[in-house]
């Protein structure tokens, strides 16, 4: 504890080296406490040159000290003798009480431990003062305290000082007290000796001794004793303080102290000089104190004059200050009456414009008229409605079962009770339609729309409505109290402006000469004041009453008000949607009994067409037989065989018409079926009702392939047969497709399901047309697609020898789109999209082709591998091996579009298969939509056909694409046509029908 912040090594070695002399001290200190309360305590001069023992009263321990100073100090008519003492064995000096100085006993006298040290290669200016001395004291201070410092000895002097250089890592504290100023270093350092007797004398002239190296001793408040009287540090003593570790008992390390030594014989002779010295030290530090008050004094006195003339500023300045007031105060009396009438000429002005726009919006009087059209102008329900409806329940379930009836003789007993059914349903139908014919529908839907459109526009979407019956009643009473608070409030402002006017008459008459009537001024003009505020108040508080802010207790009654109503609405509205297609329903019931009351459809028209189809065909077939037989024959002629080539190609026209007859007939008929008379394919059966709804209406019986003078493309026929074929001047495709009973059913399932999407938007669905379905002999397991053909006009075939364009190529895919959203909403997935797949009729409608009906969509989806380049049109889940999806066929459209968009630019793929299309260069529109079809959450085809890119296809400019400049050049004859097509085809292993 005694050498905290010192080396380790150093505390062990001074330790090992002084434990003899501690025990001394040890020893010393308690002879002392025995020996000197046996002392004489009484004398009548101190000795300055002897060693006495001073008492600290608060440890009650004894110290050796030497007497420096006697202070004599009177208070109260008492003389106090104090007595400056400096410790010798600790090097520091206090002031104690006479009475706690005692003489030591002779056998108690022993040399001081305290050792005195200095820095090596310095010396104090002779010209140094005292405040100047003590801030170098404080700057060495701060460089050692609390440092861990390297010390080496250098030299002793003769009067016992250690001359000593301290290190503090690699900074040296002596040069960096000396470059602070506050030292010097010796001038010749091979003459140090009388430099260093020289700076010793005068540092004990100027701070008298200072004894060894011992540790300070602590004071009341357990830090180091610095004080002397009047609160002056002791320099010698804060000295060495910061010469060694602060705050500790701390010993010079590695300094071997003899057991005894004798008091140096110079002490004594020194004596009475340093007594003078201090003495003439304490006269100098009275007179700066002196100096310091009157100092004090008259800053006091400064501080004094500046308030004073602070004071008499700020009195003066308020004095202004109250002159400008008094004048602008006269000014305002001078111009009151203009400034009064100007103020309350402006709010008048403002009423005004409050009132006129209240007048339109009064406490929420929209709802106020929304509530009294939902309630008072509101439909009621026919009263034959409710009756309409079960009857035609009734009716609905005796067509249902007639529909399932397969026995002859139940079918008749159904269709007798369906037919009493419609009887009644038919009464039903007149009355509902009288009734209705009666209500103002029509008018009524309008009002309730428009009604609906203004309150959203003021209040926004409605949530939903409040349960509560008297949500309108909690409106109206709030709004009948602030009706009334408004009232009020324009009623005082009405009088109050009443009463202006008449004061204002009155004033006239008084400043009226001609007038006869007498009346005071005076009185009328004292009341002025008192009614242009009492009017200036009255319209503030309307000003004030803002009709249009409501706390949220009121917004809370008016939403549920808002609420309610457009719950009516909502509810009149789908009311009125009920009725409407009642009536229209009950309409088209009417004008059918009406037509086919007591009676039933006739397809005697569809026999007689089916017989003059057999009968052309059975000309058709003797026609080609004959021209067979003549090419073989001898007579054969080129003009004969023309003659017959013609007659064939009427025939084959007459039969084609014929069936587009037929297929007319069957559309009426199959509607008749399917909407009032199910009884039909019961009752007609070698007609084909069931066959032909089966087929999704594709399937027909009077066409055969012989018949079609179709021409096999066997360049194209490397999977299935294929014939091409014309039908009225058209082109056509027939695909044959080989099933047996297990797969004829499904084949024919998908191929309804297809034709089905198709007919619901015909040419505009951009799907690829299915024409006829045909069917082979029995023994031949082949069935035959009739589609379209359109040679030459695949996207492969247009990239290999005239690319698209951009517009064209944005036009043609926006029609692909289109094909992809009609089968994706009919829960249809392609599964092997690609660019021989789809066809740009005439450059810029788009089509998606079919697909192979045998196979299913996981079939189809694992069986294609095609690429356009050197992107695969497989996306990566069906690499991963999840089932074809509809955002695989959006994947494979993507591909196909970047096929298109980018040309001849190089793009590098991705590790999950996918193409990096930053780098591409194109339009920024169609590049984010590439973005979206590449990423994991892909675009669906209806998002695709509202893309902003496809407002290009609209007339938009665009930029054009990389090697996109190019004249158009003639369409390819057939043959060369077909040809590359088979080439495309073979090269990317796809189905060559497709």
């Amino acid at each position: 504890e005694d050498v905290v912040g010192c080396h380790v090594e150093d505390a062990v070695t001074f330790w090992a080296q002084n434990v003899n002399r501690c025990n001394d001290l040890l020893k010393l200190s308690c002879a002392l406490a025995e020996a000197c309360p046996r002392a004489n305590g009484v004398f009548g001069k101190l000795d300055f040159s002897k060693i006495y023992g001073g008492c600290f009263s608060e440890d009650k321990c004894w110290y050796r000290c030497m007497i420096q100073q006697v202070i004599n100090n009177e208070k109260a008519g008492t003389i106090f003798l104090k007595c400056q003492v400096l410790y010798i064995d600790y090097g520091n000096s206090e002031v104690l009480n006479r009475s706690d100085i005692v003489e030591i006993p002779p056998d108690l006298q022993c040399p001081t431990v305290a050792k005195k040290y200095r820095l090596w290669g310095l010396q104090i200016p002779a010209d140094q003062n005292l405040n100047m001395f003590d801030q170098g004291r404080k700057f060495l201070s701060s460089l050692v305290f609390e440092k861990r410092l390297k010390i080496r000895h250098k030299a002793k002097h003769e009067d016992g000082t250690i001359f000593a250089q301290a290190e503090d890592e690699s900074i040296d504290i002596g040069e960096q007290v000396a470059r602070a100023g506050f030292a010097e270093k010796w001038m010749s350092p091979g003459n140090t000796e009388d430099a260093e007797k020289r700076e010793v004398a005068v540092m004990q002239n100027e701070h008298g001794d200072i004894k060894g190296s011992l540790p300070l001793r602590r004071n009341r408040s357990n830090s180091l004793l610095y004080s002397m009287p009047g609160g002056r540090f002791d320099l010698v003593a804060s000295r060495m303080k910061n010469q060694n570790f602060a705050g500790n008992r701390m010993f010079a390390p590695k300094e071997k102290t003899p057991a005894s030594l004798s008091v140096p014989d110079t002490r004594l002779s020194r004596i009475r000089p340093d007594q003078n010295l201090f003495e003439e030290r304490e006269g100098l530090r009275r007179e700066n104190v002196t100096l310091l008050q009157k100092q004090k004094e008259l800053e006091l006195k400064v501080r004094q004059l500046e308030h004073e003339l602070e004071v008499r500023g700020n009195a003066k300045r308020e004095k202004e200050a109250s002159r400008k007031t008094a004048e602008s105060f006269e000014e305002a009396q001078r111009t009151c009456i203009g400034m009064k009438m100007t103020s309350l000429a402006a709010k008048m002005k403002a009423l005004k414009g409050v009132r006129c726009k209240n007048k339109k919006n009064c406490f929420e009087e929209q709802v106020s008229q929304a509530i009294k059209v939902v309630t008072e102008g509101c439909l009621t329900v026919p009263c034959s409605l409710e009756k309409l409806r079960k009857i035609w329940t009734e009716y609905d379930l005796a067509q249902d079962r007639i529909q399932l009836c397969r026995n002859v003789d139940e079918r008749n007993e159904l269709i007798t009770k369906r037919d009493e059914v419609q009887q009644n349903l038919y009464s039903a139908v007149r009355e509902f339609i009288l009734e209705v014919d009666q209500l103002p529908l029509s008018e009524r839907l309008r009002t309730l729309q428009e009604l609906s459109a203004s309150l959203e526009m003021v209040y926004g979407q409605a949530s939903e409505a409040d349960d509560s019956e008297d949500v309108f009643q909690q409106f109206f009473d709030w709004k009948s109290i602030k009706m009334k608070k408004l009232i009020g409030v324009r009623g005082a402002v009405d009088t109050a402006l009443q009463i202006l006017a008449d004061w204002f008459s009155d004033t006239l008459m008084c400043f009226n000469l001609m007038s006869e009537a007498s009346s005071d001024l005076e009185e009328v003009v004292v009341k002025a004041d008192e009614i242009l505020e009492k009017v200036e108040l009255a319209i503030c508080e309307e000003l004030a009453t803002d009709i249009n802010e409501h706390d949220e207790a009121e917004k809370r009654i008016i939403r549920s008000a808002y609420n309610t109503v457009i719950h009516k609405i909502c509810q009149e509205q789908n009311m009125i949607a009920v009725i409407q297609n009642g009536y229209l329903a009950s309409v088209e019931f009417k004008n059918h009994a009406e037509e086919w009351l007591n009676r039933r459809p006739d397809i005697n028209n569809l026999l007689s067409i089916k017989k003059t189809v057999k009968s052309l065909k059975a000309q058709l077939r003797w026609k080609l037989v004959e021209k067979n037989n003549f090419e073989e024959s001898d007579d054969y002629s080129e003009l004969e065989m023309t003659r017959m080539k013609e007659k064939i190609a009427d025939l084959r026209n007459r039969v084609l018409e014929e069936v587009s007859k037929e297929q007319e007939e069957y559309e009426k008929l199959i509607y008749l079926v399917q909407k009032w008379f199910p009884e039909l394919p019961l009752l007609y059966p070698e007609v084909g009702f069931l066959n032909y709804m089966k087929t999704g209406r594709l399937l027909t019986h009077s066409l055969e392939r012989d018949l079609l003078d179709a021409e096999p493309l066997k360049e194209l026929s490397t999977k299935r047969p294929l014939l091409c074929s014309e039908m009225q001047g058209q082109k056509v495709l027939l695909k044959g497709y080989f099933v047996d009973v297990s797969s004829e059913a499904k084949v024919i399932e998908r191929m309804a399901k297809y034709h089905r999407a198709w007919d619901q938007q015909k040419e505009k669905s951009g799907l690829l047309q299915l024409l006829f379905l045909l069917f082979c002999k029995a023994s031949d397991a082949l069935v035959y697609l009739v589609v379209p053909y359109y040679p030459g006009a695949s996207l492969g075939a247009f990239q290999a020898d005239t690319p698209l364009t951009l517009e064209e190529a944005l036009k043609v895919m926006k029609g692909v789109a289109q094909g992809l959203q009609t089968l994706h909403g009919a829960d249809i997935v392609h599964g092997s999209l690609h660019e021989n797949n789809i066809f740009a009729v005439n450059r810029e409608r788009g089509i998606v082709g079919d697909f192979d009906f045998t196979k299913s969509e996981e079939q189809r989806a694992a069986a294609n591998t095609m690429n356009v380049g050197t992107l695969s049109l497989v996306s990566p889940e069906l690499r991963a091996g999840q089932p074809a999806s509809p955002a695989s066929d959006m994947y494979a459209y993507g591909c196909l579009l970047l096929w298109l968009c980018a040309q001849n630019q190089e793009f590098g793929i991705k590790e999950d298969g996918t193409p990096e299309v930053e780098a591409v260069v194109m339009d920024d529109k169609v590049k984010s939509l590439l973005l979206n079809l590449f990423c994991c959450n892909r675009l669906t085809a209806e998002q695709v056909v509202r893309d902003d890119c496809f407002l290009l296809v609209d007339g938009i400019s665009v930029s054009p694409q990389p090697d996109e400049e190019r004249e158009p050049c003639e369409k390819l004859d057939w043959e060369k046509t077909v040809e590359k097509e088979m080439q495309l085809t073979e090269e990317n292993g796809a189905n060559p029908a497709q």
